[in-house]
Parts: C-alpha cells; structure tokens; sequence
C-alpha cells in the first residue's frame, strides 16, 4: 500500500496553513491522469482549471473537509460533471444538480476530481460491462477490480494523496471491488443514505456507500451523508453514535453456508488464518447456519432485473442521453433502435429477464415468491445474529479472475460469484468488506455483516481490529 496520510492528519495540515491548495490540486489531478492512462479508473476526469477554480474558495468555508478530494462512482448524479452510468444511452448527461450524498461532502468543503469507471447501470461483478473505459487490478494490471464499482476500488487502491470515494451497491457492487483491490469498502444499511440522485438499477436494493484506504478516513464522510433527506422517501438517516469496544467483548458468527460457498481452497486458508488472529487477539468465534441463503442469489436475481426492467424504460432517446433521427419512424421502432445501440448486451440481458419476471402470470411465480424468500432470508439473518454482534465470512470465494478468464465465463458462472455478496445486500443489512491477506500479491477481504442500523458500532470495530493490525489496505 502507498503510504497514505489519513483525512484528518491532512485536514489539520490544511487548517494550519500547511499546504498550497493549487499545489495539492494540480499533483493530485496530474496524478490522476497518469493513473488514469495506465489503469483507467475514471470515465470523466474533471479539468484541472475546473478543480482548481472549485478549490480557491474552500479554505473561506466552515466545512469540516476543506481540500478533501472524492471521487464519485459514474451513476451518481454531479452537477456540471457527465454522468453515464458506464452506458452509451447517457454518453452525454450533463446533471443540473448533485445528488444528495455528493452535495454533502462538497457542502463540507471536499473537491470532487472525477467520476469512476462502473459496470453499465451496475450491471456486473468484474466492471468489464462498461461502455467507456476498463479499470484494471492496481496489483496485477492481467485481472479485473471487481464491480460493479471497480473504478471506485481501482484508484482508492491507487492513490498517493487523501481521498475517498463515493460507491454504491445493489448486490455486492462495493464489498467485491474493495475485497480484490484490498481496500475498505462499507455498504450502509438501506435507508441510511439518501438514493436521491442515483440512477436507479433496483430501487429496493440500491445503497450508496464509502470505500477508502482508513476506516477513519469512511467514518468521517459517513458521518456528513448519512443524514435523513425528504427528496428520498426510503431515506431515514443515522445519528453518529461512538462505542466504546475492545476485541475481548466481542463475538462473531460465522455462517457456515458461506464457508462451504468458497471454491478457491487458498482464499479459505486465508481466511481461517484471519479468524485464528482474531482469536489470539480475544474475540469470540461461533459457528452460525443460515439456511435460507442458498435461495438468497436466485432470488435476487429475480428482484434486481424486475426492479431494473422498469427503471431503465425511460431511456428512450426523447428526453436525454443517446437518440437517432425520428423522422418516419412509429414510436415502436424508433425506441426500439435507439435502445438497441444504446444498451450493451449485459444490460439487454437483464432488461429481457426482469420483464420475463413481471409478466402476466409469471409476476406470482417469481417476482412475488422472490420477496417472500428475501423476508426469510432477513429473519434467518436476525436469528444468527443473536448468538453474535456481527457475523463474519469471506467477501468473495475466488481472487480476482484474469481478463481473459472472465471471457470465458457464462452469465450464470458471473452470476454465481456474488454468491457471498448478494445475501447481505439482499437482506438490507450494513456491511464491510476488510483486507485481510494476500495470496501470491493478490488482496482477500473478509466481510463483517450486522443488524440494520448498527453501522456505527460495526465501523468502530472494524476500526479496532484496523489498528490492531489485524487488517490494513494493500
């Protein structure tokens, strides 16, 4: 891991005069663009002039985050900054407005460089469905980062100067990049974090979320857009809490549904080496079962393309984003071309399912009955947690593939490898994936999963073991 100075360290800097703000400006986006040659983390990279102009002004603010530079995944809304959702139909989208977690932390004085690389409409595990642009593993350039929000991943991993990145999950889309290029990734509990400006892939599922290289670092800006929002009905916020934990009062289950789920024999050896440390170091480990997660994938699969079916037919080529001439042309056929070539083939794929799911006469076969697994799989999930303050797995049951592997894989092997991911992201609850090892140079993370709303003591122990050297960033 490039040695990296936490956000409040350098924040302090800042206040007491320390640093040159078109110094650090101009590095970090030069920085950027190098990165971005090599790697490809970025759709759009913001204009140094542009940045530089947004960052005279920051020192004369109150904000608590002066200077502070944060990435955004691409299918968050930034005023002024294109925003594709790594999709040709939205190749030129320009937002009037931020959306609500972006605004936040600019309110707080934070600079926004860029927009990063994200599987179209977060449709992928590897982010190798975007449109535009391929990040690559910061510790092998031959794999993939993981996504859907793989650039997200790709330059927290990478960066030599303080930042954060804003990300967003529906199945997995944080927790997976995160574990392959070794850095923190959290995912809120659903609600916690206003959706107003996301362009929707599944609007039951959907939860913007922190990757960053400290835990500190995620529990400062956590702090600043966790708040309640009334243009996000489903949005209730959470109030900052401090917990006072030490490792010996803690216990986590581990499922053992989600052990048996690993098929790299080197990821689980990692793994069991991690649950020994936490061992010697006083936590109390349990076993825990539960039974209902090996439905929990096909579910969501169900739901997500159902929920995505709907929120992406007002891509149309009228309002915004890709169109072609209309003249002569019946409505039916112009909507049907432009969708055509605007939408790549993973995004048709999954349009075509969750309409299948919503038809006549298959909506109670399979929309309906996949809810009903996702409350069992949530009351499973409160169940184990009552043996345990949080439960414990691997975040993914493989390292991360090579390219060309990926290639070869079918939809439902991609499909399979959120089979550790989606249970969590389907039950709503928070989670955070940590680094935890490596294999031949390659990060393996381990997730912590909690109750809905225990995201702050979840943090607070993720930041012990953090400085118990039990985990760290690659």
């Amino acid at each position: 891991m490039t040695k990296v100075q936490p956000l409040r360290e350098f924040i302090q800097d800042v206040r007491a005069g320390n640093v040159d703000e078109e110094e650090f400006l101009h590095s970090v986006m030069e920085a950027c663009s190098k990165l971005d040659e090599e790697y490809e983390p970025f759709i759009t990279l913001r204009n140094v002039e542009e940045v530089l102009e947004e960052g005279r002004g920051l020192l004369k603010t109150k904000g608590k985050m002066p200077l502070v530079p944060f990435s955004v995944k691409d299918n968050i809304c930034t005023a002024g900054v294109r925003t594709t959702a790594g999709s040709k139909i939205l190749h030129d989208y320009i937002p009037f407005f931020d959306a609500t977690c972006v605004k936040a932390l600019k309110d707080e004085g934070a600079v926004l460089i860029g927009k990063t690389a994200t599987d179209e409409f977060g449709f992928g595990t590897f982010c190798t469905n975007c449109a535009f642009c391929t990040p690559k593993n910061p510790h092998d350039k031959s794999r993939v980062c993981g996504g859907s929000s793989g650039g997200a991943a790709c330059i927290t991993a990478l960066a030599s100067f303080p930042h954060v990145a804003i990300a967003e999950s529906t199945g997995g889309s944080i927790a997976c990049p995160a574990s392959f290029c070794g850095v923190f990734g959290f995912t809120p509990t659903y609600g916690v974090v206003s959706r107003y400006g996301l362009v929707d892939y599944a609007n039951s599922l959907d939860k913007i979320g922190l990757m960053a290289k400290y835990i500190d670092d995620i529990m400062l800006a956590f702090e600043f857009i966790s708040r309640r929002d009334e243009r996000d009905s489903t949005c209730v916020g959470l109030d900052k809490e401090d917990h006072d934990i030490t490792l010996e009062r803690i216990t986590l289950g581990i499922p053992k549904e989600f052990v048996e789920a690993v098929t790299d024999e080197k990821v689980l050896k990692t793994f069991q080496s991690f649950v020994k440390k936490l061992e010697g170091n006083g936590v109390n480990i349990v076993q825990v079962s539960i039974p209902s997660v090996k439905y929990a994938l096909a579910a969501y699969y169900i739901v997500a393309t159902a929920e995505a079916s709907t929120n992406l037919a007002k891509f149309c080529g009228m309002r915004y984003g890709y169109e072609k001439n209309p003249e002569g042309k019946h409505y039916n056929e112009y909507f049907s071309e432009v969708r055509s070539e605007g939408f790549g083939e993973e995004a048709k794929r999954r349009i075509l399912l969750g309409t299948f799911a919503r038809m006549a006469g298959y909506r109670d076969a399979y929309y309906l009955r996949a809810l009903k697994v996702r409350t069992l799989v949530i009351r499973e999930f409160e169940k184990a947690l009552k043996n345990a303050d949080f439960l414990l797995a691997p975040t993914m049951p493989v390292l991360p593939p090579r390219f060309e592997d990926v290639k070869e894989m079918s939809p439902a092997e991609v499909y399979a490898m959120d089979v550790l991911t989606v249970p969590a992201n389907f039950a709503g609850l928070p989670h955070i994936s940590l680094p935890c090892g490596s294999v031949a140079g390659l990060p393996v993370g381990v997730q912590l999963m909690g109750r809905h709303f225990s995201d702050w003591k979840m943090l607070s122990l993720a930041k012990i073991m953090e400085e118990a050297e039990l985990t760290h960033s690659f």
